[in-house]
């Protein structure tokens, strides 16, 4: 789906049988993020928060891929999965048949830890749980505090059936009037006020909650007085939310800030393309959603989990600090990199390349290394490409100073950053007004580069620091994704990011860069090329790639021919990954791991060779199609001998995680390794970044000791 098939794709899927469907791939690695919620070593309350990013995840899926493929089987019914030969509609029948089995996982993993938690007073109540002071509790807090702010709906003749929000509960009932014996019976829903707490919390000192939800469908007979209630039940839609701006006809005169916030107001009135439900549903029931939702009766599943489960983030806050020790991971703060000594930063990084590795390194020194910038009197302009921000971000007050003290501040963000459009567009805007020249990159790529280019005068001469990582400038996530960050001062890295940014203030995708390697024009090229280059060293070959998720089939083809020259293979793929391992006379010489963990793995790595020969770069760019012809990506070559060595360091750390990572196996299943003694890289990382010894900056020389030593060498 990821573009056209070409005729030599048929080939590709029913000869060699190597590849992988993308979606029943992804559903392998979820359920492999649901191990974690399942692992008795995890602490009880982050096994609960795998849950809920199993089911975040889940959500996600359905709102954009099994949408995308509703879209597709209706417009497009022939074309087939390029790695699977699967049309649209077979994938879906797969998708629904092995997402069924998943749910019953969960809802299983849900009451044991649910139960575990209960001896620590961690206790998710239904109605009749509750002490008989807590329903009095609960039945006035009901009254006074909800039922005044709820709106019911019947549907009738004169009411038709409303329109549903996208991942909102309603709670339902099948209605009859009291006063009318033979009266037909009608549908009644209850929408949960969005602004009330998804949950409410018992008084006492145990963390007693009950879910509103509950509450609601307990006391129907209050909301629905006039009429008798039985058959209730609370359910949730999940709608196709894969729009995408460019397959908008527009006229180019079009705001592209309006269109964005139009195309957020189309999601949420999109197709159904999955119910949920809490209690199994009659019949006839079940027959009137599917006609007013348009689905089938596969599309809907039963949960015995809260549909909504954002509040398991914040127990932990509600726990005393006793409790949270045995409860939750251990407390750890992103460190002070060892590479980074006290004072100016941009000027240890004019001496030397300087890496960062997220959460284990604090993100602090590239956002001092800004805020230095803003107010430096030789910096003339700061540019930076942006995809995702948090909520609060001192970049942006950083930049905004920027261009308040006159600086050249050029921001291209990318508004189409699902599901975050529209925080971005209002950081745009904030940046608009402080001065800063903010541009939004091109019709049908979006621009997914992390690079930051600051341009200085030194003396009469133009000179630059460049900033490239593999994630967001986001500093919420910063904390929480594994990341990597270069700063150098490397002038060719620095005239190639000037290039690059010009080229993006004039929309010229097909520029040429020495040493960056940009999509959409020649970062596949130049990965496909060194991929060659080990191919021609046949088993002295040596290929090591980390990334989020594996899906062109060029790669994917060109992996296979190295395998086939005997080049040893390496693939550390978090997600989707289309390649399968170990296929005979195919892929014998790959191996593939995935590593899911505490945090999420989130850096794209490529080397190529070994010694002296080596290649390694990093960037922001998968081995997708999306992203190698669909998005703007940067990469960027380790230049610096040091920093080789580090990241070297860091993969062997990751190719010998026998606890967190699992190795996939030919059907494209996966199993944990075997090994006597365990490594956890992301523990191991964290232990080095606590324990690393910051290195020791080189004494600078006072003017008098130089003079004296210029002396002695003019005697000598």
């Amino acid at each position: 789906m990821d573009r056209v098939q070409k005729p030599e794709d048929h080939e590709l899927q029913c000869a060699l049988g190597y590849t992988q469907n993308r979606e029943l791939s992804w559903l392998k690695f979820n359920k492999r993020v649901l191990e974690e919620a399942k692992d008795s070593t995890v602490p009880l309350l982050e096994r609960m928060k795998f849950v809920a990013i199993f089911s975040s995840n889940l959500d996600e899926f359905f709102m954009i891929r099994v949408g995308s493929l509703f879209d597709m089987a209706h417009t497009d019914a022939s074309r087939r999965d390029s790695r699977s030969g699967l049309t649209a509609k077979e994938q879906l029948d797969k998708i629904f048949e092995a997402v069924a089995p998943l749910y019953k996982e969960r809802d299983k993993a849900y009451a044991e830890i649910k139960k575990q938690l209960g001896p620590y007073g961690i206790c998710g109540l239904n109605f009749k749980e509750l002490e008989q002071n807590e329903k009095k509790y609960v039945k006035k807090y009901f009254k006074e505090q909800i039922l005044p702010v709820l709106s019911p709906q019947i549907v009738d003749a004169n009411h038709p059936f409303p329109h549903l929000l996208n991942k909102e509960v309603y709670v339902t009932a099948n209605l009859k009037f009291k006063e009318k014996a033979n009266s037909k019976s009608m549908m009644g829903l209850v929408p949960i006020p969005q602004f009330v707490s998804d949950v409410l919390y018992l008084p006492g000192h145990d963390i007693r909650y009950i879910r509103m939800e509950k509450v609601i469908l307990e006391y129907l007979d209050l909301v629905f007085s006039k009429y008798e209630v039985s058959d209730a039940n609370y359910i949730c839609v999940t709608r196709n939310a894969d729009i995408a701006p460019d397959d908008e006809a527009l006229d180019v005169s079009d705001d592209f800030r309006y269109l964005m916030k139009e195309t957020l107001h189309k999601r949420r009135r999109m197709a159904v393309v999955r119910l949920e439900i809490a209690e199994k549903m009659k019949p006839d029931i079940e027959a009137y959603f599917c006609e007013k939702f348009n689905i089938e009766p596969h599309q809907i599943f039963r949960t015995k989990i809260p549909m909504k489960l954002a509040f398991i983030f914040a127990i932990s806050d509600k726990l005393p600090e006793s409790m949270k020790r045995s409860l939750i991971y251990h407390p750890f703060t992103p460190q002070n990199s060892a590479h980074v000594q006290e004072g100016n930063v941009m000027r240890q990084v004019k001496k030397r390349d300087i890496l960062l590795y997220y959460p284990f390194e604090s993100m602090n020194p590239f956002l001092k290394m800004i805020k230095e910038a803003s107010s430096d009197p030789n910096v003339m302009t700061i540019k930076i490409t942006i995809y995702r921000l948090a909520k609060k971000a001192r970049l942006v007050e950083y930049l905004c100073a920027a261009a308040e003290n006159g600086k050249d501040v050029t921001v291209l963000i990318e508004l189409r950053a699902r599901f975050d459009e529209q925080n971005n567009i209002d950081w745009s805007e904030r940046m608009e007004e402080a001065g800063c020249r903010v541009i939004y990159g091109f019709e049908s790529y979006k621009v997914h580069s992390k690079i930051c280019l600051i341009t200085y005068r030194n003396r009469n001469e133009i000179q630059y620091i460049t900033q490239i990582g593999t994630g967001n400038y986001n500093e919420k996530t910063a904390a929480m994704y594994t990341d990597l960050s270069l700063m150098t001062a490397n002038p060719a890295i620095g005239k190639d990011a000037a290039e690059f940014f010009k080229n993006m203030s004039i929309g010229n995708l097909d520029g040429t860069y020495e040493h960056l390697i940009v999509a959409p024009t020649s970062l596949k090229r130049k990965v496909l090329y060194l991929m060659d280059e080990e191919i021609k060293k046949g088993s002295g070959g040596r290929v090591i790639m980390k990334m989020n998720s594996l899906t062109d089939v060029d790669y994917i083809r060109k992996v296979c021919e190295a395998s086939k020259a005997g080049v040893r293979v390496d693939l550390i793929v978090r997600g989707i990954c289309c390649i399968l391992p170990g296929i005979p006379e195919y892929t014998e010489n790959v191996r593939i791991m995935s590593i899911v963990g505490r945090y999420l793995e989130h850096a794209r790595i490529f080397s190529f060779g070994t010694g002296a020969e080596q290649k390694v770069y990093i960037g922001s760019a998968d081995m997708m199609t999306r992203n190698t012809q669909k998005r703007v990506e940067v990469a960027c070559p380790i230049l610096d001998d040091s920093i080789r060595r580090q990241i070297n360091h860091y993969l062997k750390v990751m190719l010998s995680d026998n606890v967190k990572a699992r190795v996939m196996l030919c059907d494209g299943s996966y199993v944990k390794k075997t090994a006597e003694s365990q490594v956890d890289s992301q523990a191991v990382f964290m232990e080095e970044a606590i324990y690393a010894k910051r290195v020791a900056p080189k004494e600078e020389r006072r003017f008098g000791e130089w003079v004296k030593e210029l002396i002695g060498s003019i005697r000598k």
